[in-house]
């Protein structure tokens, strides 16, 4: 489990989207539970009955190797239906952890969504949903039995004929007092009534060992199939990976280009073609700027930026770092000199002070106070029970969506970057902590290159911007600053004055107490 978890850790971000969290979860759980089921029996059954037959084989060929070949026949015959039930039953077992993966993603999307299912009054439509899932994995358990049930008596049968074939010529040769049935020699002398007995006991004894081995083999299959499914995350290669000779990157101090950029996500096989999010993207920005990036939902702001941490690598054209294309610098040193704040701020169920360090894990408590103090944290932590020492549970769901927002402020400000990433860092608060962390900003990204991802123009956003780049449909179509592009731009000041007709029912109506309540920012 620690090394698959390892390798899962080593996936790029697109890889793993692409699994999903039910799936990677049901891998790490359920599958990796049956795999070590079947690695116990490998170390009973599995070795301790086949010496068995193995031994009583020997002493059978001692006693009579002519007979004991007779009954060898049916080896062929019994490996031919173990090898059929065996494939059968490998790909209803992997039916089975498939449909037990899609039982787990039900859950995962009720319990996360929570808040919606309750408002819609929707509980019955999930109820039925995770019915359709349970009773599918239930058909599919069930195929896997039905394939077991006939496993046993299958064996029993051809290890009852295998005996047949030896001891009824045996049982014939001591009545008869004869070595021979119709001219072939059977065995070396006439046999006697103790020589039969022996014999029927050895090869017995080699049925005792198969017919056990048949009652596991249904559990090894689904062992088998669990392992398979393990190995098959574990050898996955990374659409993201460190170069094999990786170029020194000294702090940014230069410039980052976007190269005529085009990308198109990844998707599964069975889905349609997607259009590419990104199409010959050429941007220039220099270091120090702060570069607010706009555009309409899907016009490919995020993904955009998303490449400078290499979360994704383009498909044409290169991302460059002061000159450096940064697939040829080490992921360590790249994502070291990157800072990020998201919509979508992701908190660990630890202390607040332990969520900060996260930043930079060798900071000093010192360090992690400063930070804090400058993202504003420390104006509500003496209102906390243990202050620094708080545990805010899971993605920080005690905290509300502004304070929150700080902590992962004060996060990226401890970690100091070259490169500071902030998408849609604000538009999960209230217009009181939006205020307070614009404030942060604007000290904070001196002397940095920053790049704003925003559909919100505001006078706030203006304040601290030097430029801005508009994308439209993957496309950058503009750059400049708000005067340039309202007189030069018509996407820009489409979406400006969509914005200005938004915002009365929007952003400009929230007051300082929304977005107050904990686990509102999780739930947006």
């Amino acid at each position: 489990r620690k090394e698959c978890f390892r390798r899962a850790l080593n996936l790029d971000y697109q890889t793993l989207q692409l699994a999903g969290t039910a799936d990677l979860m049901s891998r790490f759980t359920n599958d990796i539970t049956v795999m070590r089921s079947g690695l116990t029996l490998l170390g009973g059954k599995v070795v301790r009955e086949p010496l068995k037959a193995v031994a009583c084989v020997g002493f059978a060929l001692w006693v009579n190797w002519r007979l004991t070949l007779m009954s060898a026949l049916f080896v062929p015959i019994m490996a031919a239906v173990f090898y059929r039930y065996g494939r059968i039953l490998k790909q209803a077992s992997h039916r089975m952890m498939e449909s037990m993966a899609r039982i787990y993603k039900s859950l995962e999307e009720t319990f996360e969504a929570l808040k919606i299912v309750i408002a819609f009054d929707a509980a019955r439509r999930h109820r039925q949903r995770f019915h359709r899932e349970n009773k599918e994995y239930y058909h599919k358990a069930m195929k896997v039995v039905q394939i077991d049930a006939l496993t046993s008596p299958t064996t029993e049968l051809l290890g009852m004929l295998a005996v047949s074939v030896a001891i009824l010529p045996s049982a014939y040769l001591v009545l008869r007092g004869t070595d021979s049935i119709w001219g072939i020699q059977l065995s070396d002398g006439p046999m006697d009534i103790a020589e039969l007995s022996v014999l029927y006991a050895f090869l017995a004894g080699i049925i005792d060992p198969v017919r056990k081995l048949s009652s596991v083999y249904a559990k090894l299959k689904r062992a088998a199939a669990a392992t398979d499914r393990i190995f098959e995350l574990c050898d996955r290669e990374p659409l993201v990976t460190d170069p094999d000779k990786p170029i020194p990157l000294p702090r940014h101090s230069e410039s980052i280009e976007f190269r005529r950029v085009s990308f198109t996500y990844a998707q599964h096989r069975h889905h349609v073609h997607r259009p590419p999010a990104l199409e010959d993207v050429r941007l220039m920005v220099r270091a120090g700027e702060v570069l607010a990036v706009v555009g309409d939902n899907g016009s490919g702001k995020t993904t955009l930026v998303n490449l400078l941490p290499r979360y994704y690598d383009p498909d044409h054209g290169a991302v460059l770092i002061d000159g450096l294309d940064i697939r040829d610098v080490s992921l360590r040193d790249l994502r070291g000199q990157i800072g990020i704040v998201t919509q979508e701020t992701m908190l660990f169920d630890d202390t607040i002070f332990e969520n900060i360090r996260y930043g930079r894990p060798d900071a000093t408590p010192e360090e992690v106070y400063e930070a804090a103090e400058k993202a504003h944290v420390t104006a509500f932590i003496d209102r906390l029970p243990e202050g620094f020492q708080t545990v805010i549970g899971p993605k920080g769901q005690r905290l509300s969506g502004g304070q929150r927002q700080r902590v992962a402020l004060a996060r990226a400000i401890l970690r100091d970057p070259a490169i500071l990433i902030l998408d849609e860092a604000t538009s999960a608060v209230d217009a009181q902590s939006e205020a307070e962390i614009h404030h942060v900003l604007k000290e904070f990204v001196r002397g940095r290159t920053a790049f704003v991802i925003t559909h919100w123009i505001t006078p706030r956003v203006l304040d601290f911007v030097t430029r801005i780049a508009v994308m439209e449909k993957g496309r950058l179509v503009a750059t400049g600053s708000h005067d340039e592009l309202m007189r030069t731009c018509p996407a820009y000041v489409s979406l400006y004055h969509a914005q200005q007709q938004r915002e009365p029912a929007g952003r400009g109506g929230q007051g300082p107490d929304d977005a107050s309540e904990p686990g509102t920012a999780a739930a947006a």
